[in-house]
Parts: C-alpha cells; sequence; structure tokens
C-alpha cells in the first residue's frame, strides 16, 4: 500500500513537471524562436503598453515643512487606433469621432487609408468619458487601449531642472535635466510596447541576483515650489519689462549648497516639448553657459587683498577715472575720478580703476591662486547634466593686462552656477559647498538615501569672510540706492555688476550690449540665502542696480516672511 502511494505520488509529479516543461517550451518557441512571425500575425491589435509597461518613478518638490509634491509623474488614460484593413466610410467614422474628441481629419484620412496596415493610433491621452463616448458608437475597426505617459504638473515650472522624457530613436528616456541624469534610478521595465517574457524573467533574475546596485526609486529635490514660483514670477517680470535676450536666477543655502530654486528664461513646458521653436531651449543655461559677469566678481579679488593682508577696507588711493595697463586704458563705469577714496568706497561705487589697485598689489601669482581656489576653472559637480568649466585661462598668461581686466570681472567667463558657489564662500566662512537639487532617493525596497555632498576649503580665512561680509552689507547699507535699499533688523550682503558682452566675431566689446548680474546673502553674519540674478542684454536701462535693485529687495523681503527668518541686527 505504501509502496503503491509513493508510486502514485511520483506518477502526478511528472505529469506536472512534463506539463509545466511543455509549457515552457510552448513559451519558448512562441516568444523566442518564431517571435518575429507570431508577432506579425496578430496583426497588433491586441498588443499595447500595459500599465506596467510604461512605469517611471517619481520626481518630488519639497516644501519647507517637508511635504512633497510631485514634479515629474506618471498620468493615465486612454488611446484611440484603428484598424484600416477593417474601416470603409472613413469620413463617416471622422465625422463621428470628431463629435466626441478633438482629431485632425487630415491626419486620420491619412492613417485610415493604409490598407495594408492593421494598427495605426489616431489619438491619445483621452479620458474616460471620450473613451467611454468612443466605445459605444460600436464601431468594427476602432479599439480603446489603457495607457500611460510622463506628466509635469507644474507645466514650465522648473522645466530646465527636470528635463522632460522622450524618445530617441527608438528608445524612450530621460531628457535633459533630472530625467536625464538619473535615468538608472527612474526607469522602469522596457523602453517598447512589446515585451518578451523570457527576456523579462531573466532580466529580473539578473537585476535581482547579479546587479544589485541597480536600484529603482524616486527622487527628492531640494527645489521648493513656492520660492521656485516666485523667482520665476521675478525673473519673467524683468525679462518682459527690458525685452531681454535671456535672464535667470537661482536661489541657494550658501552653507551646504541645498538649491531651493533655479530657472532661466526663456523656458518651455516639459508636456509639450514638441512646441519649442528650437532644441537649444532645452539645454540649461545656468551649468552649461558661460558669461562674463563683471563687478560681481570684485568681491572675490577683494577678499584675497584682505586675506594677504595688502589692504584693508580702508587702505586709500587715488582714483583719477582711469588707469594705464601695457598701454592700454582702463576706466570706470562713468570714466569719472573720485579723488583718494577707500577699497570701502571702491566696492561701494564698484571703481574699476580701484579694483586694478588691488590686482597689483596682490601680485598676477597671488590673484590667480585665490580665484582658483574659489573653484571658477573647474565644474561645481552639481547634479545636472552637461556642465561647463570656466574659461578662465587668461589667469595663466604672463600679461597685466589680463589680471587687471580679470579683477573686475572681465576677460573670464564661468557659469551661473559656478558664480554662485564661489560667492558663497565669502559668507560661510570660506567654504566651496557643491550645489545641488536633489536631497535623498526613495528607493522601492523601502530604504532611503540621503545624499551628503562635500565641503573644501578656499585659501580665505574665516576672519576675511567675515571682513569681506562687512564690506558688502555697507554696500547695501550706504550705496544701493543710496541707503535706500537698506532693509531694518537685517543685515544683507550685496554686490552689482554691469559686464560688456563680449563680440566672438570681430573681438573686444559690443558697445551697447551688456550682462547685468546682481547677487546678495542673509542674514549677513549667518547666512541661510544667497540669490543670484543676472540678464542678458536689457534694453533701456543702463546699470544693473537699476535692474535688479528692486526685484532683489523684493524676494529677499517674501523669503523673510516666507520662512520667518528671525532678524539679525
Amino acid at each position: 500500500m505504501k509502496s503503491n502511494f509513493y508510486i502514485k505520488e511520483r506518477i502526478i509529479i511528472f505529469t506536472i513537471f512534463l506539463v509545466v516543461c511543455i509549457f515552457v517550451t510552448k513559451l519558448f518557441l512562441l516568444q523566442i524562436v518564431h517571435s518575429e512571425t507570431y508577432s506579425s500575425k496578430a496583426d497588433r491589435q491586441y498588443s499595447t503598453p500595459s500599465s506596467s509597461l510604461f512605469e517611471r518613478g517619481t520626481i518630488y518638490f519639497q516644501k519647507k515643512d517637508g511635504e512633497l509634491v510631485s514634479a515629474s509623474t506618471q498620468s493615465s488614460g486612454f488611446k484611440l487606433a484603428i484598424n484600416p484593413t477593417k474601416i470603409d466610410n472613413q469620413e463617416l467614422i471622422y465625422d463621428k469621432l470628431s463629435e466626441i474628441i478633438s482629431i485632425d481629419e487630415e491626419n486620420f484620412l491619412e492613417r485610415a487609408s493604409k490598407k495594408d496596415d492593421p494598427y495605426e493610433e489616431v489619438a491619445n491621452r483621452l479620458s474616460k468619458e471620450e473613451a467611454d463616448a468612443i466605445s459605444a458608437l460600436k464601431i468594427e475597426g476602432l479599439s480603446i487601449f489603457r495607457e500611460k505617459w510622463r506628466f509635469y504638473p507644474g507645466g514650465d515650472l522648473a522645466s530646465h531642472a527636470l528635463g522632460f522624457v522622450g524618445y530617441k530613436g527608438e528608445e524612450l528616456g530621460g531628457r535633459y535635466g533630472l530625467e536625464r541624469q538619473y535615468e538608472d534610478i527612474l526607469k522602469r521595465g522596457g523602453s517598447t510596447p512589446y515585451v518578451n517574457f523570457f527576456a523579462e524573467v531573466f532580466s529580473n533574475i539578473n537585476d535581482s541576483f547579479f546587479n544589485k546596485e541597480n536600484k529603482k526609486g524616486d527622487i527628492v529635490t531640494t527645489i521648493e515650489p513656492i520660492v521656485q514660483g516666485f523667482l520665476e514670477k521675478t525673473i519673467g517680470e524683468v525679462k518682459e519689462k527690458y525685452d531681454a535676450k535671456s535672464v535667470g536666477g537661482i536661489i541657494m543655502n550658501p552653507k551646504d549648497g541645498s538649491i531651493y530654486a533655479l530657472s532661466a528664461l526663456p523656458s518651455f513646458d516639459p508636456n509639450n516639448f514638441s512646441d519649442a521653436i528650437s532644441n537649444s531651449i532645452f539645454s540649461n543655461p545656468l551649468v552649461e553657459n558661460v558669461l562674463e559677469f563683471g563687478s560681481v566678481v570684485k568681491p572675490l579679488v577683494m577678499s584675497a587683498g584682505l586675506d594677504t593682508g595688502v589692504i584693508t577696507a580702508y587702505t586709500k588711493y587715488n582714483d583719477t577715472g582711469s588707469v594705464i595697463v601695457e598701454k592700454k586704458e582702463i576706466f570706470n563705469f562713468d570714466k569719472k575720478g573720485r579723488g583718494v577714496v577707500t577699497m570701502q568706497d571702491v566696492l561701494g561705487q564698484s571703481l574699476n580703476t580701484g579694483m586694478v589697485f588691488v590686482g597689483r598689489q596682490l601680485g598676477k601669482e597671488n590673484m590667480r591662486d585665490y580665484l582658483f581656489s574659489f573653484g571658477i576653472k573647474e565644474k561645481t559637480g552639481i547634479d545636472l547634466p552637461n556642465e561647463t568649466s570656466g574659461l578662465v585661462s587668461n589667469l595663466n598668461s604672463p600679461r597685466e593686462i589680463e589680471y587687471a581686466n580679470a579683477s573686475f570681472g572681465q576677460g573670464i567667463a564661468i557659469t551661473p552656477i559656478n558664480l554662485i558657489r564661489a560667492l558663497s564662500s565669502l559668507g560661510n566662512g570660506g567654504k566651496l559647498v557643491v550645489p545641488h537639487v536633489v536631497d535623498r532617493i526613495k528607493y522601492e525596497n523601502g530604504t532611503e538615501e540621503k545624499f551628503v555632498y562635500p565641503i573644501k576649503d578656499t585659501m580665505i580665512k574665516k576672519e576675511t569672510s567675515e571682513e569681506i561680509t562687512r564690506m558688502l552689507v555697507e554696500v547695501m547699507d550706504e550705496f544701493l540706492q543710496s541707503g535706500k535699499g537698506k532693509i531694518d533688523r537685517y543685515s544683507v550682503a550685496v554686490k552689482t555688476g554691469t559686464a560688456q558682452v563680449a563680440d566672438t566675431v570681430n573681438r573686444g566689446y559690443y558697445k551697447d550690449k551688456h550682462t547685468h548680474s546682481f547677487f546678495g546673502y542673509f542674514p549677513a553674519y549667518d547666512p541661510k540665502f544667497i540669490i543670484l540674478f543676472y540678464v542678458t542684454e536689457p534694453k533701456g536701462v543702463q546699470y544693473a542696480s537699476v535692474t535688479w535693485a528692486n526685484p532683489f529687495i523684493e524676494t529677499v523681503k517674501f523669503l523673510i516672511n516666507y520662512y520667518e527668518v528671525p532678524p539679525d541686527r
């Protein structure tokens, strides 16, 4: 009896094993050996992306209280496909469809005329109501399928930082911004509408057992959506008011490099990126384009002079309005002299001749070494693609004129993100942070990875940082708008910059084209925020102090109120 039981048990097990083997063999023949044959025979009408086919991790903004807000996510709906081989009266079907959805007649009729093609998609991203209405028509040759797509709830909000998902050839994936930078973390599944069972199974096995580092998750950014919206509104108003070529801004924590907002205009809507005039608009000028920023660079050189002890804030020199360097005459912005003035006046009145004086006291080697210690010739390491290095080779030249020009921010070109990183060191004790927009990754397995970014020293001492900050606070309190810009009970360190635009064709500089910039940090002696604005080729305005002073002050007041920053004086 016992022996018979074991025999029956083995027969049952063997039978099950045999059935499984047959089933697996059938699947193998179907999907591997004869996949192309059966795929074509299927007429494709039963093949469409399932809800699991196009899945992708979410990118979140992070509000000041830690609440997460979707910046880039998945949206679902329906699509309409037709089988032209089963459609007779194309015009009649179009008329019925056009009563339900907006559909291009010429495109529909062209697709419906392809009698040798059993599958054509004619409408996407339909609502359930629209899909139900079309299904109710019960027209042969019309099929409704569920679909998913990438959706950006904020429209063009932070579009340069986010990027978008699109096709490159046959491959669907992240293009530009965080979508590209974190493609391996965000992507899920395949990038085609056909899934091979065996390929999928063995791919999952490989991911699970042999590629343990290939973890998937969601991205949590440092971008605060309310602050981002305020920044975009502010720079948009400046661009429109002065009919400028381009404009940009960054709001960052100068102590750790966390970016609360960054934006450049013109921008684009990643939901409708195909509507962009040119692909060049997708590139992020904050990290990919270099500019000569002019006088906002002066505090870097001034801090080097303070740090080496060759000058103090009260060192005097005689300003005649111009200075000769290697047979070239360099002027102040208004070509006027001020007589005997201090280094504080040089910053407050933005005197080019005074900066040449500082550069000469420093010497070429000291000036070069200090500027390079601010990281201006290297990439910052920001977690966005295609970052560009600064163009600062002039500082390797033996010619004095190159250093004279660099002392007031001309002749060297750096990215906005590089500049704000360098300027942050003036207020944070001389530290060089890594600007970043990603705070952490929330993995699918329930774990989180909090990113820690390195911080390194510049050449300036903490005491120098405090002294240059004091000088820049005086610029705000005494010089900006003749002292009217001062914000009661808050110390704010600022500097403006008006730079000529280089003529890359004829060499030299345009006389009628300028870049206006403005930076500041506050509370000055324990800064929580640093702000950088720039605008290229504004019209009808001569100086950055006019272009940016009011927008900057309004931004500071907004941040004080929104974050409830306590007064520091």
